[in-house]
């Protein structure tokens, strides 16, 4: 009895976990990110908010991998090519938004997310995927025909991956927002370098506005990251369930 007790828990030890997400938390090394008006730095927070996000993740059964687990600088297209070539099933770059005016920055809080597309949703889309891209590590090589984002059109050929980041955009982003009480920013569309690449469902994560007083003090504090992991990782339970469904 206890040599097959032995032998079913050493089979459930090496079973593959149930799934697999990267976890990309954005920036790091010298590249910071946006800035709180206390000082914070976006790379050290959505670092910690990723943390929170993989326990949660682990205790689900699934297993994660990071792009960074410390302040190190990560090359764009490495951090979805990590993802890609250990076959992981979902890939999610967590980040906090910022404004660029005073006056911007006063007003305005609340939760966006995204998935990939050729055109971003609008013209704020358009500026926080600019400012993303724009993150880039010397000597990085800039956009040509071979780069990624140049091949997006023939990638989202694959109408099943558009979908299936659509849905898991849509459901993480309607977490973050019950939860949170969060301002309905929307889930939008825009070219991402960070997401090109990405042969599984990928999704950016703007989990709050850094640049605001109030929102930028509440991402600092862990009760307010343990919600935010809460809600994203409910809203991954969310699409899996209804990818199984479907496939049903």
């Amino acid at each position: 009895m206890a040599a097959a007790l032995t032998a079913a828990l050493a089979l459930v030890l090496s079973a593959p976990p149930a799934f697999t997400v990267v976890l990309d938390p954005g920036h790091g090394g010298d590249r910071e990110g946006a800035l709180s008006p206390a000082g914070d730095k976006e790379k050290d927070l959505v670092l910690e908010i990723s943390r929170r996000i993989a326990q949660r993740i682990r205790k689900a059964g699934g297993k994660v991998v990071f792009t960074r687990t410390g302040d190190v600088s990560v090359p764009l297209p490495n951090r979805a090519a990590i993802a890609t070539a250990i076959r992981a099933d979902l890939f999610v770059s967590v980040h906090l938004n910022s404004m660029p005016t005073v006056e911007q920055r006063r007003h305005t809080h609340g939760i966006e997310t995204y998935f990939l597309s050729a055109d971003a949703s609008d013209t704020h889309a358009s500026a926080v995927a600019a400012r993303e891209n724009s993150d880039r590590l010397a000597g990085e090589p800039g956009p040509d025909p071979d780069d990624p984002v140049a091949g997006i059109l023939s990638d989202l050929q694959d109408a099943d991956a558009l979908q299936s980041s659509s849905r898991l955009a849509y459901d993480i982003h309607e977490k973050l927002v019950e939860k949170l009480g969060a301002e309905d920013r929307g889930v939008k569309q825009a070219p991402f370098y960070v997401l090109a690449g990405a042969r599984m469902p990928a999704v950016l994560l703007e989990v709050g506005f850094i640049s605001h007083e109030d929102e930028g003090r509440k991402l600092r504090t862990r009760e307010y990251q343990e919600r935010v992991a809460d809600a994203v990782v409910d809203g991954i339970r969310t699409f899996r369930a209804e990818t199984r469904r479907a496939s049903r």
